[in-house]
């Protein structure tokens, strides 16, 4: 896929938004290959891209290279500023999951490591049709939250804080969701590499409109 220039533009063609790849090189193949097919160009990345699955690495270079835009998710964070070394992992549950993370860390390397630490945690794209899209991977609000499915409006306002925008796109709780909120619309993209269905990569494909935008979220079997 060819890269994407990281600029400041409004988004003017078909988009697709991804999240939640953690470290699933087939899964976010397979949604890859379905966004040829589908003349799909570019897309965006909502967090948490490398934790949990055996091929991390392949997951940074395929993103690195061709994501348009690329926000840090709550895991990646972790990769970037935790060190090992000061865990405490009392049961044999923490100390695999703390294996896994230091196998994760080493699987990217210190380039990679450096590169992810750039990497912001949310992002506003302007639409054509002036309106404005915020990309984040949990709650604007506090990046360690949700924006779930199950949340009354309420909750989900408080979780938004005073991060408005028309459009907010974001992934964390893994399950696909679309909730008008006033004007505030937000969407939820789900997983590429950890759905809870199995295997399943959810993603949502945003296409600009002088009068609005298009949505279809979606997904591919791998």
């Amino acid at each position: 896929m060819k890269l994407a220039s990281p600029d400041k533009r409004p988004l003017a063609k078909p988009t697709a938004f991804l999240s939640d790849i953690h470290g699933n090189f087939e899964a976010l193949s397979a949604v890859l290959e379905e966004l040829g097919r589908r003349d799909v160009g570019q897309f965006v990345v909502c967090g948490d891209s490398f934790l949990g699955g055996p091929q991390p690495l392949e997951v940074y270079r395929a993103i690195e290279r061709a994501a348009l835009r690329i926000v840090r998710g709550l895991s990646d964070s972790a990769l970037v500023e935790v060190d090992p070394a000061d865990v405490v992992a009392p049961t044999p549950e923490a100390r695999a999951r703390l294996e896994a993370f230091r196998e994760t860390r080493a699987a990217l390397g210190d380039l990679a490591l450096h590169q992810i630490r750039k990497w912001p945690e949310k992002v506003r794209i302007p639409l054509i049709d002036g309106r404005e899209l915020l990309v984040v991977h949990g709650s604007p609000a506090d990046p360690r939250g949700d924006l779930s499915h199950d949340m009354e409006d309420a909750e989900l306002g408080a979780a938004l804080a005073d991060e408005v925008a028309d459009l907010v796109v974001c992934g964390s709780s893994h399950v696909p969701f679309r909730i008008p909120l006033g004007e505030i619309e937000v969407l939820s993209v789900g997983s590429v590499g950890a759905a809870p269905e199995g295997r399943v990569a959810h993603f949502a494909v945003v296409t600009p409109r002088m009068n609005g935008a298009e949505i279809m979220q979606t997904f591919v079997d791998y």
